[in-house]
């Protein structure tokens, strides 16, 4: 759990600033659970240029509840809770001097943000809150407000969580749970995963990742782990501490989030999908007579694919399905072995490609038809899908036939220029996975929007 803030102050002597407002989210990773917002009475004036900055001025801080009347919902709002704020060191020392003068001793851990976006944005060419929430999109009121520059942190944090794919945030958290002792029941844990969709993390009592998964019900597919009688089942029943997720909306986007980080953190009982699970490829290569033959064949990195396989079931009933499309001949497709011709040319639903009944330009210009539709080696373009709210969608971004990434955005900032989506894009690894998790995705899904630049 973190406890995002922000804090406005009267300026003056360092260790002499005394709080005018706070603003505090309680924030579970993925949406706020509670918050306090309120005006301070400082006891002491206001600098003149902070009411210039702030709008807040002496009178009406005169009604306000002192540091002492509040306190005691600070510490509600904080317990047990990662403190983040945007210039952290700042609002710690400000809430511990605060605290002090009552002579209590308020300790907490921290998280910047300021530090966490330098980590993980840098290529921003600031990382003040103001320029750099205006550059990733992020909708801001009232700047210099207590409240305006909290959620707007809320904002930052969530994306910077979604920009980690190492986890290293997520991990923290998890190893300061452990500290605190014993692990919850396997009923206990479910009880706090939804029923969206998106990616779920199984970790150890060690915070170490055991096994990353994908599903369109997190809750359902967690459920299905915890009460299996598989080997696999049992040793997760056995090890799992907690687990953690993240809401994608898009089922493409989890599966692009799943196969990429099962790559980075290896978990171990992930074993099978540590490598490439396309094993087999489909080629297309021509024959003596000059027709384009398509092959199915297992992945050589050394050939152009134009898709891939995970079983060759699978294969055999994609290139069915486009033999049948785009009016292929079977025998040329691999489909049907003889020296002579298919049995679809018998039946006359072939041509007559495979006995050379048509010339091979002409039997060609339908192969290149089917190659133009599924390959995007040289398009560009960016794959709008569902977000993880109403007013909200995701965005997958391919540059030059290159997979970049992923983003999130508001209905309200509209996504047609690749230049503004870079500043928000979870930058992520182009690989055969990737590009056949996104073709698959794009040939079988009816809610995606395809916008070409």
């Amino acid at each position: 759990m973190y406890a995002i803030l922000d804090i406005e102050t009267t300026g003056g002597q360092f260790n002499e600033e005394g709080i005018t407002e706070i603003a505090i989210y309680k924030f579970d990773g993925h949406e706020i659970v509670d918050q306090f917002i309120s005006l301070v009475n400082p006891e002491i004036p206001i600098q003149p240029f902070v009411v210039k900055l702030t709008g807040i001025n002496n009178a009406m801080l005169r009604s306000a509840p002192k540091f002492f009347e509040v306190a005691k919902r600070i510490i509600e709002m904080t317990n047990d809770c990662v403190l983040v704020a945007h210039n952290a060191d700042f609002d710690y020392r400000i809430l511990r001097t605060e605290f002090r003068r009552l002579g209590y001793d308020f300790n907490v851990k921290t998280l910047c943000t300021v530090e966490l976006s330098q980590k993980l944005l840098p290529e921003q060419p600031s990382h003040s809150l103001g320029k750099l929430v205006r550059a990733l999109g992020i909708p801001m009121a009232d700047r210099h407000r207590a409240n305006g520059d909290a959620m707007a942190t809320v904002k930052l944090f969530k994306l910077l969580l979604e920009k980690d794919v190492e986890k290293t945030i997520l991990t923290e958290l998890i190893k300061s749970e452990i500290k605190k002792g014993i692990a919850p029941k396997l009923l206990d844990i479910a009880q706090n995963i939804p029923q969206k969709t998106g990616v779920y993390y199984i970790h150890n009592d060690k915070g170490n990742l055991i096994y990353i998964g994908k599903s369109r019900n997190i809750k359902k597919r967690i459920n299905q782990h915890f009460t299996g009688n598989s080997t696999k089942c049992k040793k997760i029943q056995n090890e799992v501490f907690d687990v953690t997720y993240e809401e994608t909306g898009s089922e493409l986007i989890a599966l692009l989030k799943e196969s990429e980080e099962i790559k980075i953190h290896k978990p171990i009982h992930n074993r099978a999908q540590r490598k490439s699970i396309f094993q087999l490829a489909l080629y297309a290569e021509k024959d003596k007579n000059g027709y384009l033959n398509l092959k199915i064949q297992k992945f050589d990195g050394r050939k152009k694919e134009i898709t891939s396989f995970s079983s060759l079931q699978e294969a055999k009933n994609t290139v069915f399905q486009i033999t049948t499309k785009y009016q292929l001949c079977q025998k040329l497709t691999g489909l049907y072995q003889t020296k002579k011709e298919c049995f679809q040319y018998g039946i006359k639903e072939c041509d007559g490609a495979c006995i050379g009944a048509i010339t091979a330009e002409d039997y060609n210009i339908r192969v290149n038809t089917f190659l133009d539709e599924w390959n995007y080696k040289t398009q560009n373009m960016i794959v709008i899908d569902k977000g993880r709210t109403i007013s909200e969608r995701s965005a997958v971004l391919i540059e030059n036939g290159i997979y970049k990434g992923f983003a999130f955005y508001e209905l309200n900032y509209q996504i047609t220029n690749p230049t503004i989506l870079h500043n928000i894009l979870t930058p992520m690894q182009n690989n055969r996975d990737a590009k056949n998790i996104i073709q698959s995705f794009m040939r079988k899904s009816k809610t995606i929007k395809v916008i070409n630049f």
